[in-house]
């Protein structure tokens, strides 16, 4: 069997962001798990704001195909999301508005959602973790007929729970994540 693929994904570009810091803590708990780990950020895949007519005009740009071949190469996927005004933020939105877009031949539209399980996380400095953006990212995802995982983590009180490793330091945060990455792996096997 080959090794299981996961790709993480954080929805924030800003430096010292606490959600980079959490999708680089559960790259490394999927590690030690046995996967294979790619994260990226979606910095590196500039995309227009959707537009149909703009679609129309000029096809699905190249980062939203690269983007979602990316997803397409994986057996699982972590999205760790901000909380921006009680949702998530319109960079992730707009990834994933493109990616649905993306069909390549032989395929549906949206496909590589329905085709791989999805788990999702988020950071706030707030007592919340942003649960809120989760609900939200939940429903899209779900819209997209993606399989989420019941797991979820929402990190309170992100600012303070971070060693100088940036790992997590706290016993029932490093246990919440270590419980969403076997989750994650385990639907991933389900499906491979």
């Amino acid at each position: 069997m080959a090794a299981l693929k996961i790709l993480v994904i954080p929805g924030s570009l800003r430096t010292g962001s606490h959600n980079v810091r959490l999708a680089m803590a559960a790259a490394y708990e999927f590690a030690r798990a046995g996967a294979d780990v790619t994260r990226i950020s979606l910095g590196d895949y500039p995309l227009p704001i959707y537009d149909g007519d703009l679609q129309a005009k000029s096809g699905v740009p190249k980062n939203a195909v690269n983007l979602k071949r990316m997803m397409g190469a994986h057996h699982g996927v972590l999205i760790v999301t901000p909380e921006y005004n009680a949702s998530i933020p319109s960079l992730l939105k707009n990834a994933i508005d493109w990616i649905t877009r993306v069909q390549d031949p032989h395929e549906s539209r949206g496909q590589v959602f329905r085709e791989k399980p999805f788990a999702i996380a988020a950071a706030s400095e707030g007592r919340l973790g942003g649960t809120r953006a989760l609900a939200a990212l939940r429903l899209i995802l779900s819209a997209c007929h993606a399989t989420v995982v019941p797991n979820q983590l929402a990190l309170s009180f992100a600012d303070q729970a971070y060693d100088d490793m940036d790992r997590l330091q706290k016993e029932a945060d490093i246990e919440a994540l270590k419980a969403l990455v076997t989750q994650l792996i385990e639907a991933a096997q389900r499906m491979m």
